[in-house]
């Protein structure tokens, strides 16, 4: 049987309170694991900004925008490693083709 493989979009925001350090290591950890899991067609790092609220009482976030192609079980799965990463303040996961 043919894998079926879609198209997802992916942002999301890393705590900017911590290291540059920290920053780029949870940036390699996620773009690896997508890798691992499908394939990254474009990965855009928007940088620091000012969120739109308040999240956990921090005002400013890491923003990370990602164009990637899995099999539709992966971003369930990548959705929930998210939850659990500390310093990841907000996830977001699309098909843009639905």
């Amino acid at each position: 049987m043919e894998k079926v493989i879609r198209s997802y979009e992916l942002v999301y925001i890393i705590d900017a309170a911590l290291t540059e350090e920290a920053i780029a290591d949870t940036v390699k950890k996620f773009a690896d694991l997508i890798a691992a899991n499908g394939t990254v067609e474009k990965t855009e790092e928007w940088g620091k900004r000012k969120l739109a609220y308040e999240i956990n009482k921090k005002t400013e976030g890491y923003y990370v925008f990602v164009c990637f192609k899995s099999e539709p079980e992966f971003p369930a799965e990548l959705d929930r490693i998210f939850g659990i990463t500390d310093g990841i303040l907000r996830s977001m996961i699309i098909n843009p083709e639905e």
